[in-house]
């Protein structure tokens, strides 16, 4: 008798658990589709090609070559950094002069001067 009870009280705790189960799933709603129109892409512009500048126009538009700029303009090498190369001119910054030892530099451009 004890295991009558047992059982029924199990099938009534199914029979509860069985209702609240959904039984039929949500239906789903497809997503609707948006037609999307094609844009027409901007026409690329041109980049213009910069000028090509020689060894002197470099150094001085550069700003760290000034004391370079004064060493070649007081040589007389202005017209020779300027013509056809190819060229490599191995440059050092106003930093790398800053460094000599003090009169150095103005020994050096003394010694270019007529």
């Amino acid at each position: 008798m004890k295991t009558q009870k047992v059982f029924g009280a199990f099938i009534i705790l199914a029979m509860v658990l069985g209702a609240c189960a959904t039984s039929t799933p949500e239906p789903t709603v497809a997503p609707t589709e948006v037609p999307v129109e094609p844009t027409a892409m901007p026409e690329p512009t041109a980049i213009p090609e910069p000028e090509p500048m020689d060894i002197v126009d470099t150094a001085v538009a550069d700003g760290r070559f000034e004391t370079l700029v004064a060493a070649v303009q007081a040589a007389g090498l202005v017209d020779a950094l300027k013509a056809e190369g190819p060229l490599t001119v191995f440059a050092p910054t106003d930093d790398a002069f800053a460094a000599l030892p003090e009169g150095t530099l103005e020994a050096l451009l003394a010694d270019t001067q007529p």
